[in-house]
């Protein structure tokens, strides 16, 4: 069941690396962004998208169990997604509210997907 479970979360991180990559514009419309040049629209690629196919590649090889990482590479993901719900959370104290929709939604993806990977752990 943890192999399923950390699946998953890497089928997220593929096809929000693959939607990066495709349409990397379209990625960041929802928080407001403007991408207007060939190096913003690298930069999302490259943190979107190559670094989300690069996690989903890592919880693929730790369901796989693959030289024994799961424990440490579930937990790392695990870790970085919790970070970044807290850097929405301290977001949210420091700055003005905002509708539910990216931010509270988005969050609640981390913390979920953080969840399932803790719990499969």
């Amino acid at each position: 069941m943890s192999a399923v479970l950390i699946a998953v979360v890497a089928v997220f991180f593929l096809l929000m690396g693959g939607y990066a990559l495709a349409a990397p514009a379209a990625v960041v419309r929802p928080f407001g962004f403007r991408v207007e040049t060939a190096v913003a629209r690298s930069e999302i690629r490259a943190v979107y998208g190559g670094f989300g196919i690069a996690v989903a590649a890592l919880l693929v090889a730790a369901a796989a169990n693959v030289g024994g990482i799961r424990t440490g590479a579930v937990l790392a993901v695990a870790a970085a997604l919790g970070g970044m719900a807290a850097g929405r959370i301290v977001s949210r104290v420091v700055d003005r509210a905002v509708g539910f929709y990216p931010v509270w939604f988005y969050c609640g993806v981390e913390l979920v997907a953080a969840g399932l990977l803790c719990a499969a752990a």
